[in-house]
């Protein structure tokens, strides 16, 4: 899937020679450089390598465009204080040649994604995952935004509802229904708020050669808050196996854990309709989550 492929309805054509025209109108110190499309193309952002060094990253749909000066204002301060690399944006670019938002000149970081059902260290990979999450959620708060993910699970009810109506004949509606059901009943995050990544999917991890992480990226739905959604990596990534490692060492307790299982649960079901006929991999990967979240007998 090349980086022009259209997602979202009236989204603008996002090519190398927009990033070309762009690049060239207003930093012009790396028109120079060759720009190359990173696939498999992201839902929310496109990505362009500009040379061995840079990373041209792109909205392609305008609720995600307003994350840019996030993460502009945001990385660097938490860089510092987190154990493995993140982004670090070092242009902010303007909208131009008829693109229509913010977008950012960023730092390469070598790594792949992970494969999953074929991880090469899980347990490894679960421990390393949990030692950035608690690393996050330990860095201060004070003034941060509130993450996008950080809202009570109520407040996604009629999306979720939605999209188990339009599975219908793909899934077990009546037991993801029942499962929804149960979710609702479970209390809110009492907590103090902390920070949160609030995407942690396979595409937004970065591994070594030995399967260990090496980086997380794309941090659009950071913020502080309930830091619940942090756990869905147990399910859209880890095995059964792995997961306990992943939530001892994240200290989630039963009301914690069934809250992490029901926004991994929700966030795949409305992927699933979206994105079915525009990004395969995404889709594939929401419908291994259903399948394990309803196999999954954890809390």
């Amino acid at each position: 899937m090349c980086a022009a492929t259209r997602m979202h309805p009236d989204e603008p054509v996002v090519d190398a020679a927009l990033v070309r025209r762009l690049i060239s109108a207003q930093f012009p110190q790396w028109e120079r450089l060759p720009i190359t499309p990173v696939g498999p193309a992201g839902a929310d952002n496109a990505m362009f390598r500009l040379g061995p060094e840079l990373a041209v990253r792109l909205p392609r749909v305008g609720w995600a465009a307003g994350d840019v000066r996030r993460e502009h204002q945001w990385l660097p301060r938490l860089a510092p204080r987190l154990p493995l690399p993140v982004p670090a944006p070092l242009a902010l670019g303007r909208p131009a040649a008829g693109y229509p938002w913010e977008w950012s000149v960023l730092r390469w970081i070598d790594g792949v994604n992970p494969a999953v059902g074929v991880l090469a260290a899980p347990d490894g990979l679960a421990r390393d995952l949990a030692g950035f999450v608690n690393a996050l959620r330990a860095a201060d708060p004070a003034d941060a935004p509130a993450g996008h993910r950080s809202a009570p699970l109520a407040s996604r009810d009629g999306a979720t509802r939605a999209a188990i109506a339009q599975l219908t004949g793909s899934i077990d509606t009546a037991a993801a229904t029942a499962l929804w059901d149960k979710a609702l009943r479970l209390p809110d995050y009492a907590g103090p708020p902390v920070w949160m990544h609030g995407d942690l999917t396979p595409g937004n991890l970065l591994l070594t050669r030995t399967g260990r992480l090496a980086a997380v990226i794309d941090f659009a739905l950071m913020g502080v808050g309930d830091p619940t959604a942090d756990l869905i990596a147990a399910w859209n990534l880890l095995p059964a196996a792995a997961r306990p490692t992943y939530r001892a060492a994240l200290g989630a307790d039963d009301a914690m854990w069934a809250r992490g299982r029901a926004w991994a649960f929700s966030i795949a079901l409305v992927t699933i309709p979206y994105y079915r006929h525009t990004d395969q991999a995404l889709t594939a990967n929401a419908r291994h989550v259903v399948r394990e979240v309803l196999a999954d007998r954890s809390v």
